[in-house]
């Protein structure tokens, strides 16, 4: 199944404790950064070619050397836990099984930022997983990582857990700090970013929690080596969430540049389809990216082998390509129903608009109703076209990417299925049939 980085031990018995975490290698990259320059370590994470694990992709050093650091202002670290893009949970099982891994990441990070309190913020829902991090934080707290003077090195951190309401637009930076300071979680507009004014005003850096974790064996096996795994630009390892009609569901740490194919049908991975059946389209990078039918998934436009990585997932731009986004690794077999598939994705971005921005307020509701009208058997060829236009009207025109989000899946849906979605209009009866779905013709599940 190739390298693992950061789920080796996930399987060792106790892992999730301190002691049995330090007896396989843990905090070792936290002694190595405090014998290392701030900088030092920042430029590791540079020559590591890390990009964001969040979904934007950004380069994870280069964001972490635009902190501002104005004499006698305090920075703050705060880790992106807010998991809730649908088809995504790979955060959450990093943090449940490994939660001493990501309090490393933490440290280190904190540590090369000049940080000296930093948050968690974690989606509302997983309780039990904030439970785990804070019994680990204390553990790490009794052992000298965290608090005053860490291992006699000069420096000090605090670390706290913070649990917000269940809001999927806190997953966006700005949102997330306006929740974190006890307000309503509205993205701010920007600039000024977050490295220049972000929680409480201060300089910021927000990234999710897999970058964190990942920051770790950057460390532990420095930078240069770590660019070494991967294709181009698409460096190290990446978890993946992988769920939908696979014969082998779950999480999967894999070398960024494996063939999709082989992901998907190898049984070191996904196993196949489920059932025998063959697939139909797949969601590679979380709901919010645009779906792909089967024959794009595999190969590009031009006929190369589509790989797990940035690069080659994004090839051919929205036409015929998609995003790597989260990791999020929805698998659709023949049954699916697209038409049922987009509208109860824009149910979804709907109910969690925060309503601040009119063309994503209005623009949701609007993608909501017209699709509810085709997959119910009562829209028009009018309808079609209308849930295109009102995707591009939303389209750049918000403060954050939830209208983006919110978009891009609608009018990829339509791009790709034309035809399923004009079946529903012109067979309104058998479309709307238990069990029916298009694939040229009727079929009953």
């Amino acid at each position: 199944m190739g390298r693992k980085l950061l789920t080796e031990h996930v399987n060792v018995e106790g892992i999730e404790t301190f002691a049995v975490y330090r007896k396989h290698g843990g905090y070792r990259a936290v002694e190595k950064a405090l014998k290392m320059t701030p900088d030092e370590v920042v430029e590791e994470v540079k020559k590591s070619g890390l990009r964001g694990r969040g979904g934007a992709g950004f380069p994870t050093g280069l964001k972490w050397s635009f902190l501002a650091k104005p004499e006698g202002v305090p920075r703050y670290l705060v880790c992106n836990a807010d998991e809730s893009e649908p088809g995504t949970f790979k955060d959450r099982y990093l943090m449940s099984k490994l939660p001493h891994l990501l309090i490393e990441g933490m440290i280190a990070g904190s540590y090369a930022l000049g940080a000296r309190t930093s948050y968690i913020y974690i989606r509302g829902e997983l309780l039990y997983v904030l439970r785990i991090l804070e019994k680990a934080i204390a553990e790490a707290y009794a052992a000298g990582f965290l608090g005053e003077n860490i291992l006699g090195s000069g420096y000090s951190l605090d670390l706290h857990v913070h649990p917000g309401g269940g809001a999927y637009i806190c997953g966006e930076e700005t949102a997330l700090l306006e929740s974190l300071e006890g307000k309503r979680g509205n993205p701010r507009n920007k600039p000024p970013f977050p490295a220049v004014q972000g929680l409480y005003a201060r300089p910021t850096v927000v990234n999710n929690v897999e970058s964190i974790a990942t920051v770790v064996p950057i460390l532990n096996m420095g930078g240069d080596e770590y660019a070494k795994i991967g294709v181009g630009k698409s460096t190290g390892t990446k978890l993946f969430s992988a769920c939908g009609h696979l014969n082998k569901p779950g999480i999967y740490e894999l070398e960024l540049g494996v063939p999709v194919e082989e992901f998907i049908y190898s049984d070191e991975y996904c196993g196949g389809i489920w059932k025998g059946r063959e697939l139909k389209a797949v969601v590679a990078g979380g709901s919010s990216v645009p779906i792909l039918p089967k024959e794009l998934i595999l190969k590009t436009a031009a006929g190369e082998n589509r790989l797990m990585t940035y690069e080659s997932l994004s090839d051919g731009g929205f036409v015929t390509g998609t995003m790597l986004g989260s990791g999020g690794f929805i698998a659709m077999d023949e049954t699916t129903c697209i038409v049922k598939n987009t509208w109860n994705f824009s149910r979804f971005y709907h109910h969690e608009s925060c309503g601040q921005c009119s063309p994503c307020r209005e623009g949701t509701g609007w993608l909501e109703k017209v699709l509810h009208r085709l997959e119910h058997g009562h829209g028009s060829m009018h309808d079609i076209d209308l849930v295109v236009s009102v995707a591009k009207q939303i389209e750049g025109n918000t403060i954050c990417p939830l209208g983006e989000a919110a978009a891009w899946p609608v009018a990829a849906a339509v791009r790709h299925f034309r035809d399923e979605f004009e079946w529903h209009v012109t067979h309104p009866k058998e479309a709307t049939q238990p069990g029916a779905v298009y694939r040229g013709n009727l079929v009953m599940a």
